[in-house]
């Protein structure tokens, strides 16, 4: 296989992989110190490792050379992927865990062709349609089943076995990374993808402090201080997070479509399923396995048929 001419295909599988170990590893933070708190300290490493990254490479620690408007898409799409749409992802962490998070945010590539057709212009074919039903059914058949407590005689209906909150919260999450992945593309267009990631970063930081000065909520982040195991998590979750997944999504997108890229990011709902088993010691159902095939086929069909 000529590796060189599937530059766009292997960053994107390597950001599935660094998505898998970011969504564990921040798991295990916002149960400890809350979403809120892991976010800010997760995109201040992420700024450190940018800036020492960006003044070797490029020898300006800040990207100060981007045109104002790849500032202006690429805040915005920092403050809608990283402030809206992560801060609700983590809080979905903390109430349904990673996997069943990862799972739902399984929608995110639908919602980015969606929003790819009413922003860019971009065609959506009717196979579209029937990979967004096959990646419903998918998380459908992980997040509801028959509630066994009725008599069969009186039929049994469905219900959610994940608390709903944390399902609602995962959605969002998934609108967010799903319009911030395009927002992203409108605003990078031939600029270097890490510079792009960073402004991204600093938007996406910037709107965490408001947040927290408006919320008067330093109190958690000086917590935060003095947990070392959470301190670790945060680390580990921003170095393969919004450092390396960010960046290496951004590249992905730039060699290749955006649905091929989308399709392949998608796989960490089956990839975390081996991770969730050896690491957390999770117990994983046969209904949660086919669902989430289910749904990394249904984004596959979205895409490439």
């Amino acid at each position: 296989m000529n590796i060189t001419g599937h530059t766009g295909e292997l960053a994107a599988l390597a950001t599935a992989f660094f998505w898998t170990f970011t969504s564990l590893a921040f798991e295990q933070a916002s149960r400890r110190v809350g979403s809120l708190a892991v976010n800010l300290y997760r995109l201040l490493l992420a700024l450190l490792f940018y800036s020492l990254l960006s003044q070797g490479i490029r020898s300006q620690a800040l990207p100060l050379d981007a045109s104002p408007q790849a500032w202006a898409w690429l805040s915005l799409s920092g403050l809608v992927g990283f402030v809206i749409g992560d801060y609700f992802l983590f809080r979905a962490f903390a109430i349904v865990g990673a996997r069943i998070s990862m799972l739902v945010m399984a929608l995110a590539p639908p919602i980015a062709a969606l929003t790819g057709w009413a922003i860019l212009g971009e065609h959506l074919r009717p196979s579209g349609l029937a990979g967004m039903v096959i990646t419903l059914t998918g998380i459908v058949l992980v997040v509801m089943e028959r509630d066994r407590s009725t008599p069969i005689a009186e039929g049994q209906s469905a219900r959610l076995v994940h608390h709903p909150q944390g399902l609602f919260f995962a959605f969002l999450g998934a609108a967010g990374q799903g319009v911030g992945l395009v927002l992203s593309k409108l605003g990078m267009g031939s600029y270097d993808a890490f510079a792009s990631s960073q402004i991204r970063v600093i938007a996406g930081l910037g709107g965490f402090l408001l947040l927290f000065s408006l919320l008067k909520r330093w109190s958690k982040a000086r917590a935060v201080l003095h947990d070392p195991q959470a301190l670790r998590f945060i680390l580990i979750g921003a170095f393969f997070g919004p450092f390396l997944g960010v960046s290496f999504s951004l590249i992905s997108i730039r060699h290749t479509s955006t649905g091929i890229a989308s399709t392949i990011m998608a796989i960490v709902p089956v990839l975390i399923i081996p991770f969730a088993w050896l690491i957390l010691h999770e117990r994983i159902r046969w209904r949660e396995m086919l669902g989430a095939a289910l749904a990394v086929a249904g984004v596959s069909v979205f895409f490439l048929f």
